[in-house]
């Protein structure tokens, strides 16, 4: 059980994983690890390989003691932090053995085996405290098939999509998606993230090629309609009471917001704050804070809409409970823009994540 009175903690930064989305993690634990404060934190890096291995980084906890030691001296790590170092266990590295400086870890693993709910499923059974959603709010939202069904039964304007399996008929979805959401339209893997096997399919043969890459990363996908609307994202913070950021706007370099734009050419254009009226964004946020709460979420979130002005208004997209962490990343720019920094977020996070703990140990486990 976490110690309340404690003023320091061990920070395990999980980050890699076994998905697609592994350098992508490995580029923001580097940034989390140069950001958090040293005088609170005592940092293990702890990287997941493509594999499975769990590697604690020597190196970079080494060059983190230096600078504790020496806070003027310049901390030397790698753009993408490797997971390179020491194999080690994961539950012993997961519990510490100093009740005086608990453990809380900060997951930045994107994708299945990560963000899905199973890591955090571990975590709760190892009794750590750590940051973000809970197993179920967790496996919810990155399954974007459950969470547009949840969406759904919650009253929350969604746009029109279906959903395809691995094994169905391919001639019969792609008839579906012709009558019902019309050309183009996006094929998207159901459990990934980052944009990673999405294609925006503009006729018959590219929706079928889009079908058999999707499958390639996920048995279960979603066909949505393509709207056209403005791509506006909100950051949620907190956990029975969580708080808005200030709206932002993506408006992508690429014919849709992909892979390449968001991590190699750098070309979309983040407009922080969103030009929306006051009545717009105080329905976006309210909007926000609903689908957060609906899908069980905690801690953190990034929900993003669309925006049909003049049509059917907003539309959520999706919610994200391990959004981008970069500097240059939409959910600490937006907190940075409603007057959070980058490291006093990472305390918050830390805190939201001791006191979602606190209170569930709490609970009676007698009859």
């Amino acid at each position: 059980m976490v110690n309340p009175s404690s003023d320091r903690y061990r920070l395990v930064v999980l980050f890699g994983g076994r998905s697609a989305e592994h350098d992508v993690s490995r580029v923001t634990a580097a940034h989390v690890l140069a950001a958090a404060d040293l005088g609170k934190y005592d940092i293990i890096p702890v990287g997941i390989t493509r594999d499975g291995h769990w590697i604690r980084n020597d190196k970079a906890i080494a060059a983190l003691g230096e600078l504790a030691l020496d806070p003027t001296a310049t901390l030397s790590l790698p753009d993408a932090l490797e997971p390179a170092g020491t194999e080690v266990d994961p539950l012993p590295v997961l519990r510490s053995d100093d009740p005086a400086t608990p453990i809380v870890v900060l997951p930045l693993l994107h994708g299945p085996q990560g963000e899905d709910g199973t890591v955090q499923g571990m975590l709760e059974l190892a009794g750590v405290p750590y940051v973000g959603s809970g197993v179920l709010g967790s496996a919810v939202c990155m399954d974007k098939a459950m969470a547009k069904v949840v969406a759904e039964a919650a009253g929350i304007p969604q746009c029109k999509w279906l959903e395809y399996r691995a094994g169905g008929d391919t001639q019969a979805i792609a008839d579906r998606v012709e009558d019902e959401l019309g050309l183009p339209a996006f094929v998207k893997p159901a459990n990934l993230g980052s944009s990673v096997g999405i294609t925006k399919a503009h006729d018959r043969a590219e929706l079928l090629d889009a079908i058999d890459l999707a499958l390639q990363y996920d048995e279960v996908l979603v066909i949505e309609e393509a709207v056209t609307g403005r791509e506006i994202e909100i950051a949620v913070l907190g956990n029975e009471d969580p708080q808005t950021s200030v709206p932002g706007e993506i408006r992508p370099g690429a014919e849709f917001y992909d892979y390449e734009d968001k991590y190699v050419t750098g070309a979309a254009e983040l407009v922080i704050p969103a030009d929306l009226d006051d009545a717009a964004a105080a329905q976006v946020r309210e909007l926000a804070v609903t689908a957060f709460s609906a899908l069980r979420c905690s801690g953190m979130a990034r929900v993003d809409f669309f925006y049909e002005d003049g049509g059917r208004g907003w539309l959520l997209n999706e919610v994200n409970t391990i959004p981008g962490f970069t500097p240059l990343s939409m959910y600490p720019k937006l907190w940075e823009a409603t007057g959070v920094g980058y490291s006093e977020l990472i305390d918050r996070l830390v805190e939201l994540a001791v006191a979602r703990h606190r209170a569930r140990v709490s609970f009676s486990t007698e009859r």
